[in-house]
C-alpha cells in the first residue's frame, strides 16, 4: 500500500528550501534529492535513504517546530544532520543549518529570540546560537573539551551545560614515567559499560551566566562528586529542568559507584539550590529509577517517571507529580498497569500528556491532575513518540508505523485525529509499495490470547506458497510495537519475500503486568512456547509453506534463537539467525556489566546452588543444548558489545561449526549491540538476506 498525504510537499523539497542566509559559506552538508527507484521493493539501499526527522519542539509561542533531519551519504558512511523550522499551522520547512557538523541539541531561547545549538565546527562540541531563521550563527562557548548537552534557564539569563569531568587516576597518573604503556588497572565493577570502557571522567552539570559574551567557565553542581549526572551511556540534557523562576534545577542520577552501582536502578532526583549552593534527594524513598522530571508552567508542580522495585529496570514506569508547597507526591498510576512515557505538561498546568504502549501500539494519554483520570486520547495502527501541546491546543507529535519512517503530525485531542506536518520521505514513500501489516490474536499453550503481527510481502498473492520467518524480540522486555526500525525493519524482511511473523509473546509490555512479569526466571519457559503458538498457527494458512519456516532475533531475541536451535528436533525451523544473543548464562553473568538485570531476571549468581529460581534458569542456557543442533545458523555481533560480550557469538559459531553444521559468523569490530553505521548496515540486511534464501528458498 502507498502513502497518502494531505499536505503535499515537493518531492525535491528538502533540496530546495535552504535559507540563502545560511549560505555565506559554500554548502558542506548532504540533503539528497529523492531518487528514482527501478522497483517499488524496499531495498537496503533506500532503506538507509530515507531522511530521519528528530527532536522536535516547539516555539515558546507554540506556533512554530524546530526539528532535525539526518541523510546518510552511503558512498562516505556518514550521517549528516540539519535543523529545520515549520509552522504548526502548516507549510514549507525551512532549513536553517547547511554544514558538515552535524548540529544537534538545538533548543529555543525562552524568549523565541534565538535558536541554540551543539556544533564540532570549531573542534569541539559547543554551543552556538543562530538568529530563528538561520542567519547569524555565532559560537558562544569556549568549553575546553567541550560540552554534551545544554538547556537555557526560562529567564534567558543563564545556561545549563553538561560537561565530562576527570576525576579518577589513569594509568599515567599512576606510572608517569611510562608514558607510552597502554594498560587499565581496576579494582571495581563498572569499568566499561554498554559500547564503552570507563574514560575516568564523569558527566558534570553546570551553570553559568548569559551575559553576551563567551561562556568559559561556570559552577559545577556536583563538584568532586565521582557520579554521572545524567547517567551514561544514553541519559542526556532531558534528565534535568529548571524551575520556571529559574532558581533551581532538577537532575536525575544514581548516585552509587562499582559494584554498588552494577547491582542497583535506584535512580533519584535531585534538586540544586542556585542561591544557596544546596541539594537534596527529593525521591529518596523511591528504590527503583526516577527520571525524566518537568515542571509545570506555574512551577507548583514536579512530574517524573519512577519504578518501584530496585534492580528491576522494567518495572512499570508510572506517573509520579509533587506538590512543592506542601510536599505532598502523588502515583497518579497506582490503578492503572500502563507505562507512561514522555511527559509534556498542558499550557495551563492542569493536566500532562504523555505515551503508553497499549496492544502492541504506542498512544498518546492524557491525564487531569483535578480528578486523576487519565484519557486515552488516540487509537490505530501507529506508535506516538513525542507529544506537546501547541499554542491553539492541539499536540504536536512525531508518528511511525511499521510501514512508515518518523514524520511530524498535528493530533486533534478532541477526536485523536492526526493531520501530517511534514512529509520529508514522501518522495521514497510514493514509489515503494509496503507490505500490509495485520495484527491476528492467537491461542498459547494455557489458553491466553497473545497478539501477534503479520507482515505480507509487497505485491502478495494468496495463490502463492512463501516462506515465514518468526522474529523473536529483544529486551526481553522490548515491545513489538509499531516501530519503524533501519536494521530489524519489517517491511524490510517482508521485501525479500517472506511472511514475518512478529508475536507479543510473554514478558512483552502493553499487555498488562502479569503478561510483562511471567518471563523473568523463566526464559526458557513459557515464552519459548508463545513463540511456538505463533509460527505453528500462522503455517496453517494456505499461502504459507511450513517446511520453509525460520527464526530470527537480536538480543534476548538471539538468546530465544540460540535456545530454540537446541530445541528443534522436528526441524520445524529450516534457518536461523541469532544477533548478539546470549549462548552460555554462566559465563554471560561473569563478562557483562550491568548486574542488576542479571539478579532480576536470571536470579542471582551461578555458583549460588541454593537459590533455586537462579538453578532454574541456568538450566535454559543454550549452550547446555548444542548437542541437539540440528539447522543452519547465522550468528551476528559486534566487538564494541559490552551487554552480551562478542564472545557469546563466538561460543555459539564455534559450537554449530565443531558439530559440522552449516554456520557463518557475522562479526562487526566497530560496533556494538546494535549496527549503526551506513554500510555496515547494508552489509547486515545483505548477509542477513543472503543467509535465509540460501536455506528457505
Amino acid at each position: 500500500m502507498k502513502k497518502i498525504y494531505t499536505i503535499v510537499l515537493s518531492a525535491l523539497l528538502l533540496s530546495a528550501c535552504t535559507n540563502p542566509k545560511s549560505m555565506s559559506e559554500k554548502s558542506k552538508t548532504y540533503v539528497p534529492e529523492t531518487p528514482q527507484l527501478s522497483s517499488d521493493v524496499m531495498t537496503p539501499e533506500v532503506l538507509w535513504s530515507f531522511g530521519r526527522v528528530g527532536n522536535a519542539s516547539l516555539s515558546p509561542d507554540g506556533k512554530t517546530v524546530l526539528f532535525a533531519i539526518t541523510y546518510y551519504n552511503i558512498e562516505e558512511n556518514k550521517g549528516y544532520r540539519e535543523l529545520y523550522t515549520v509552522p504548526v499551522d502548516g507549510g514549507d520547512p525551512v532549513q536553517l543549518t547547511n554544514t558538515a557538523s552535524n548540529e544537534s541539541n538545538a533548543a529555543w531561547c525562552p524568549d523565541g529570540e534565538k535558536i541554540g545549538y551543539i556544533s564540532s565546527a570549531s573542534g569541539t562540541p559547543q554551543l552556538w546560537e543562530m538568529n530563528t531563521d538561520g542567519s547569524s550563527a555565532q559560537q558562544i562557548s569556549d568549553i575546553e573539551g567541550g560540552i554534551t548537552g545544554f538547556c537555557y534557564s526560562p529567564d534567558s539569563k543563564k545556561i545549563a551545560y553538561i560537561k565530562q569531568v576527570k576525576l579518577d587516576d589513569d594509568i599515567h597518573d599512576l606510572f608517569p614515567d611510562l608514558p607510552k604503556a597502554n594498560a587499565r588497572l581496576e579494582s571495581d565493577l563498572m569499568y566499561r559499560h554498554w559500547d564503552q570502557w570507563h574514560d575516568y571522567t564523569y558527566n558534570h552539570i553546570f551553570v553559568a551566566e548569559l551575559n553576551g559574551g563567551q561562556i568559559k567557565g561556570g559552577t559545577d553542581l556536583l563538584e568532586g562528586e565521582k557520579f554521572d549526572a545524567p547517567d551514561r551511556p544514553f541519559d542526556g540534557i532531558e534528565q534535568l529542568c529548571w524551575s520556571p523562576d529559574s532558581k533551581t534545577i532538577v537532575y536525575s542520577s544514581k548516585k552509587l559507584r562499582g559494584k554498588a552501582y552494577a547491582e542497583s536502578t535506584n535512580t533519584d532526583l535531585y534538586e540544586y539550590d542556585l542561591q544557596t549552593g544546596q541539594t537534596r534527594n527529593l525521591t529518596e524513598a523511591h528504590k527503583g529509577y526516577d527520571k525524566n522530571p518537568v515542571f509545570s508552567p506555574d512551577g507548583k508542580y514536579l512530574a517524573w517517571t519512577s519504578m518501584k522495585r530496585d534492580g528491576y529496570e522494567s518495572d512499570q514506569t508510572r506517573l509520579f507529580v509533587l506538590n512543592r508547597e506542601t510536599g505532598e507526591e502523588k502515583n497518579y498510576s497506582a490503578n492503572w498497569e500502563q507505562n507512561a512515557e514522555h511527559l509534556s505538561w498542558s499550557k495551563d498546568g492542569q493536566a500532562i500528556f504523555f505515551i503508553s504502549d497499549i496492544h502492541a501500539t504506542d498512544e498518546i494519554y492524557r491525564l487531569s491532575l483535578a480528578d486523576g483520570h487519565i484519557q486515552r486520547l488516540t487509537e490505530g495502527v501507529h506508535n506516538y513518540q513525542t507529544v506537546e501541546e501547541t499554542a491553539t491546543g492541539k499536540l504536536l507529535a512525531t508518528k511511525v508505523s511499521m510501514s512508515q519512517p518518523a514524520e511530524l503530525y498535528v493530533v486533534d485531542p478532541a477526536n485523536g485525529s492526526d493531520q501530517p506536518l511534514t512529509a520529508v520521505n514522501k518522495g521514497l514513500m510514493d514509489q515503494l509499495t509496503m507490505g500490509k501489516v495485520e495484527s491476528r490474536w492467537v491461542k498459547t499453550v494455557d489458553n491466553k490470547d497473545m497478539l501477534v503481527w503479520v507482515i505480507y510481502p509487497p505485491h502478495f498473492d494468496p495463490n502463492k506458497k512463501y516462506p515465514a520467518i518468526l522474529y523473536c524480540q529483544g529486551g526481553p522486555q522490548g515491545t513489538v510495537s509499531q516501530f519503524w526500525s533501519y536494521r530489524w525493519n519489517f517491511q524490510m524482511m517482508a521485501a525479500n519475500d517472506y511472511i514475518i511473523v512478529a508475536p507479543n509473546r510473554r514478558g512483552l509490555p502493553g499487555f498488562g503486568m502479569e503478561w510483562l512479569e511471567q518471563i523473568s526466571k523463566d526464559y526458557g519457559g513459557l515464552n519459548i512456547q508463545d513463540y511456538l503458538a505463533a509460527i505453528d498457527d500462522v503455517a496453517q494458512e494456505p499461502y504459507v509453506d511450513e517446511n520453509r519456516l525460520g527464526a530470527v532475533g537480536a538480543s534476548y531475541g538471539g538468546f530465544s534463537v540460540n535456545y530454540l536451535a537446541g530445541h528443534n528436533e522436528s526441524k520445524r525451523f529450516k534457518a536461523f539467525i541469532s544477533h548478539c544473543g546470549i549462548f552460555n548464562f554462566e559465563q554471560m553473568y561473569v563478562t557483562t556489566e550491568e548486574m542488576w538485570f542479571e539478579n532480576w531476571d536470571i536470579g542471582g549468581p551461578y555458583w549460588d546452588k541454593s537459590n533455586a529460581a537462579a538453578q532454574r534458569s541456568y538450566s535454559f542456557s543454550p549452550h547446555l543444548f548444542v548437542e541437539k543442533w540440528n539447522t543452519p545458523i547465522l550468528v551476528i555481533t559486534g566487538e564494541k558489545d559490552f551487554r552480551i560480550p562478542f564472545t557469546q557469538g563466538m561460543g555459539a559459531f564455534n559450537a554449530a561449526v565443531l558439530q559440522d553444521i552449516p554456520a557463518q559468523f557475522l562479526c562487526f569490530p566497530e560496533e556494538s549491540h546494535w549496527v549503526t553505521t551506513a554500510q555496515n548496515g547494508i552489509l547486515w540486511q545483505r548477509v542477513f538476506k543472503n543467509w535465509l534464501d540460501k536455506w528457505l528458498k
